[in-house]
């Protein structure tokens, strides 16, 4: 009797013991993951950004001359850059030459999200801006923007090397239409708005690119 007693105490005592170090361990576990969430860094980030695109297909807002675009499987260099600047707002112009006579223009700005148009020019056009709309081969654009800004110029755009320009913005649906006179005169362009699918951006220096 007296054995299985002792048996029975040293049973009770090993109980005791796993208990012991089960608590003990599940109180670490849980200071652990406390702390752990304590210490966690928070980054917020946008959660419409376009940095994972910027990563496939090339980031347009580090367009520059020399840097080839292939738009919609037809290759593009680029010749010219032109940055504008107004109250601390800035977007880039870049003119765009296959070096087969099909020449255009592409325009990009973050306001917020980052809008990509291909322009292209237009002659002949005889109406100017300032009415409230405007009609052009047809199709009647809506007023959108105007106003003046700084520009400087890199590579071939045609335009000083640097000076204040003015503009007037229409827009149908995902249509655009501008006026800009960069000293000699209003030149028409008709615009249209491109998904990241349309182009890609072969950087004629890579490690210059933010991507």
């Amino acid at each position: 009797m007296e054995f299985l007693l002792i048996i029975v105490v040293a049973l009770l005592a090993i109980i005791a013991v796993v208990a012991i170090f089960n608590y003990l361990g599940n109180r670490k576990a849980r200071q652990a993951e406390a702390d752990a969430l304590r210490n966690r860094t928070y980054r917020p980030g946008d959660p419409f950004s376009s940095a994972d695109d910027d990563s496939v297909y090339g980031d347009p807002r580090q367009l520059k001359p020399g840097d080839l675009v292939e738009l919609r499987g037809e290759t593009y260099a680029v010749r010219g850059t032109v940055r504008l600047t107004q109250d601390g707002y800035t977007w880039t112009e870049n003119f765009l030459d296959t070096g087969l006579g099909s020449k255009a223009w592409i325009s990009v700005e973050d306001d917020p999200d980052l809008e990509v148009v291909l322009w292209h020019e237009l002659s002949g056009v005889v109406v100017e801006p300032g009415p409230g709309t405007v009609e052009v081969d047809g199709r009647r654009y809506h007023s959108e923007e105007a106003g003046t800004a700084r520009f400087t110029s890199a590579g071939t755009t045609g335009v000083a090397a640097s000076g204040r320009m003015a503009y007037h913005d229409y827009q149908a649906g995902n249509e655009r239409l501008s006026f800009e006179d960069y000293g000699s005169g209003w030149e028409c362009a008709r615009g249209e708005l491109l998904t990241r699918a349309d182009y890609r951006i072969f950087p004629s220096n890579p490690s210059d690119q933010n991507i």
